[in-house]
Order: C-alpha cells, then structure tokens, then sequence
C-alpha cells in the first residue's frame, strides 16, 4: 500500500501526519479546527464550496473490508465452527434440536487478554455441557448509549477518548479469531452498519439491540445477515417492535451500504428467515414470567408465519430489565427460569446471560488501572456463578427430556 502503512497501522497517508496532529493539538485547545488551522481541505482541493461540512472532520480513512479480511484471514477450521454453529443454533431455534442455546459473556469485551482467558474456561464448559446446551460466547465490540459514554472496543480500543476505530476493528477481528481457535462460537450486537462487513463472518449469532429494534436501518441490515439474528423488545418493554423486525427482516431490501473495497454501492438482500425476539425486560420491570413468555408468544403467531423461527420459542435475557442490572438478581433470574424449563414449559428456546471472570463492574479507565476480568459497563456474574448456573440450565435440559 504505498504511502501507508500496511492494515495492521494506522492507515493514514504520511503527508497527512503532521496535518493530523494539528488538528487534534486545535481539538484540544478547545478551538474550531476547521478554521484555526491551515490543514487542506478537500473540498478546496475538488472546488466543492465549503458551506458542507462544517461539523465534521474526516481524519483518519479506514482499511477496506476486503483488506482486513484478506490479512487477519479466518483459518478452514474457524470457518467449519461458524457454519456448523449457526446451523446448530438454527436447529434449536426452529425445535429440531432440543438443546438449550445459552448466549454467555462479558456485557462488552474491554480486554483482549481477559476475553480470551474467559473463553478459555467457556470452551472447557462448553465440551462437558454440550449435550445438552448450546454455548455461544457474548463477544460485544459496540455499546449503545442512552446519552454518553463508552462506546465500545472498536470506536475507542485504549479507552482514553482517542477514538482509534482503525485499531479497535482489527483488534475486535484478532478476538473474534482467537475466540474461534478455541473451537467456540461468538456472538455479538451489530450497532454500527458498516462494521459487519469486517466482522460478520465470524459471528453465529447476532442481536439488534432495544435501542434499535424499531430502526430500518438495523432490520434492513439484518435482512442481509447470514446468521440467526435476535431483536430485542423495546426499552418500553413493547414487544410489538421486535416482532415486526423480525418480520421486515425476513423480506428482501435495497439500501445504501458499501461494498468489500469500501465503494458506496446498493445492497440488495434476500431477506432472513432465522430471526426471532429476545425479551430483555424494560424501564418498567421484567418480562421474562411464564405469563409474559406466553403471552409474547401469542403476540408473535398471529403475525409471523408457522414455520418461521419465531413462532417457535423466544430468548430470555437474564440482564438488563430483568434483573434491574443487578448480577445477583440475575442469577435468580437464571434459576428461575431452569425450573421452568424442568418443569416441561414450552416456549423458550434459549437464555442470555451477562457472565465475566470477576462479578460486578468498575467504571471505565485504561486496561492497565481496571481490575483484570471486571466489566466496565453493566454489572456482570462472577465465572464461579457462571459454572453453577450452567450446570444447573444443563440440569434443567436433561428434566424436561425425561419428561
């Protein structure tokens, strides 16, 4: 790549060095610099008026998918572990396997090293329980904010408020892959709608979060997934939202997208079948009661045809509303719903569940001032409950096969 460094650096042309470290020394002044400094516009360069633009900064071109795909290439035996997943987890979506599917990690993955230690001890749990329980790795790289915050692993990788989303997707991509190495599938919200195109590939499950039910962007995308995709009930705890993306991505789309050399191009999709809801309890309690269970289910068949897999069963998630964020409450959440399970009721195809090495959280800082193993962002179980709780899920799935 001549005048670049190569995919694994920075990706910014050499000249443009100096030009960038202006315009962040302006940044941090507090001042404009769109007009406090005499970096070259573009739009100066092209004869294109200046009036556009006058918000944003374009300071760093990214990689092209096509390019970070060719250089942090999937091994054959990682692309053998995302097919057959996603068929599997397919299979216990649409009933043909009665396994449980258990979506399990950290709420965001802040720590290549500590992600990586915990998928370690996931992939041993997954070997003993895999008969009865079909393990997915939560692997989040993208955090919706309700105002500010931490956005997540790709848009600030150093989590210093430096934003190096060049380094934040290469390093999402190298987790993913180590993840897969240790023969586990991995699971992730698509937030973003660009940044599928260098980490799809490598992902079994995929979820549009409660923020983004509702939005055309996210079903048109997920339309387009090659994965099953969950769409959570609204923040308002509205199921309606995510029954009707479920619908509208089960269609065929055409929007703006781009391609794998990063050309703006039309996307056109042939829709996706294997969506279905997850209820993620609300701002006004939880939803996760048999009677709500039930009740989402009646919702979801008189909308969605018989054969699709929604109407075959919904993903609790044991966080968020329906634990009130609390990673105790959780774990009653999750022994609830393994009685119930035992006890024969039908309808939930599967658990989510917010799990890291050291329960609890910490707020936000650089790796090396956090506690090594603890979320930043939402209160997650301790690995040891973990252990339990998944045994006890696993219980649960061998009860309802005898009865």
């Amino acid at each position: 790549m001549s005048g670049t460094e190569d995919v694994a650096g920075s990706a910014v042309p050499l000249n443009t060095r100096e030009e960038l470290r202006a315009i962040r020394r302006a940044m941090a002044e507090g001042k404009n610099p769109l007009v406090s400094t005499d970096v070259p516009r573009w739009e100066d360069e092209v004869g294109v008026s200046r009036i556009i633009n006058r918000r944003v900064l374009e300071l760093e071109p990214l990689p092209t998918p096509a390019q970070v795909l060719s250089e942090l290439f999937m091994p054959r035996g990682a692309q053998e572990t995302v097919a057959y997943s996603r068929d599997e987890i397919r299979a216990c979506l649409y009933g043909q396997d009665d396994r449980l599917i258990v979506i399990v990690g950290p709420c965001s993955v802040h720590d290549p090293r500590a992600a990586l230690d915990y998928a370690s001890r996931l992939a041993a749990l997954r070997d003993e329980l895999g008969d009865r329980l079909m393990i997915v790795m939560r692997v989040y790289f993208e955090k919706p904010r309700t105002t500010i915050g931490w956005k997540g692993l790709i848009n600030d990788p150093d989590i210093d408020g430096t934003h190096n989303i060049t380094k934040g997707l290469l390093l999402a991509r190298r987790i993913l892959l180590g993840v897969l190495d240790k023969g586990l599938p991995a699971a992730t919200e698509f937030l973003e709608p660009t940044s599928p195109q260098y980490l799809s590939d490598a992902i079994s499950w995929g979820a549009i979060g409660a923020r983004n039910t509702e939005s055309q962007i996210h079903r048109q995308l997920a339309s387009g997934l090659s994965m099953p995709v969950g769409f959570k009930n609204a923040t308002d705890g509205s199921v309606k939202p995510a029954i009707n993306g479920c619908y509208a991505a089960a269609q065929r789309h055409t929007f703006f997208g781009i391609d794998h050399r990063g050309r703006a191009c039309s996307v056109e999709t042939l829709g996706n079948p294997d969506c279905h809801v997850v209820l993620r309890g609300s701002i006004h309690g939880p939803n996760y009661d048999a009677r709500s269970v039930a009740a989402a289910m009646a919702a979801i068949r008189e909308e969605m045809s018989s054969d699709s897999a929604a109407c075959h069963g919904v993903i609790i998630d044991c966080s968020h509303g329906n634990s009130g964020k609390d990673e105790h409450r959780q774990a009653e959440v999750v022994r609830e719903i393994s009685a119930r399970i035992a006890d024969g009721e039908q309808g939930i195809s599967g658990v989510m569940m917010e799990s890291f090495i050291v329960g609890g959280n910490q707020p936000a800082a650089p790796v090396d001032r956090l506690v090594y193993g603890q979320s930043i962002t939402d209160r997650c179980l301790s690995w040891s409950d973990t252990e339990v709780l998944l045994r006890e899920l696993a219980d649960a799935v061998s009860a309802r096969r005898w009865r």
